[in-house]
């Protein structure tokens, strides 16, 4: 009798875990669904979109695994994605939304990089691909793009 009523207990903590996770998640103010661009023309052409109010959807790769500041959704196009981040504690993302789909509108930031910041990020993407990189061949400082979100929606 206790192996059954262990049995039950297990499953219907699975049951409401899984409710749990499986919850629409807001943050901030309602998502503005008529603004949505793809993350693809965001990113062929951002300088058009600084500072605008756009929204983006796509699934989540990447969630802050320290404080819940930012996620990463994935692009309409392959290997591209963007970055949405707020002050710490402003929205706390949960890790278990990795995987979900979200939408989130907000103003497209740049972060201009000095040439030396430029070199050392590309070294760290190489080094992460396995890869190694001549940094004597960049020769011109980039700008990294990332969503400022008002509202975000994790989607079910």
């Amino acid at each position: 009798m206790k192996i059954i009523n262990k049995i039950s207990l297990l499953f219907m903590t699975l049951i409401m875990s899984t409710s749990v996770f499986s919850e629409e998640i807001l943050f901030g103010k309602a998502v503005n669904e008529e603004a949505k661009v793809s993350i693809s023309t965001l990113l062929a052409s951002p300088t058009e979109f600084l500072d605008k109010e756009v929204t983006i959807s796509g699934t989540i790769v990447g969630v802050c695994s320290s404080r819940g500041c930012w996620v990463d959704i994935a692009s309409d196009a392959k290997f591209e994605k963007l970055r949405i981040k707020v002050r710490d504690g402003d929205m706390v993302f949960p890790i278990h939304s990795k995987g979900r789909q979200a939408l989130a509108t907000g103003t497209l930031q740049a972060i201009e990089l000095s040439l030396e910041e430029t070199k050392k990020y590309k070294v760290n993407l190489a080094k992460r691909r396995g890869d190694t990189i001549d940094t004597e061949n960049i020769t011109v400082a980039m700008s990294i793009y990332q969503l400022s979100p008002i509202g975000v929606k994790i989607l079910d």
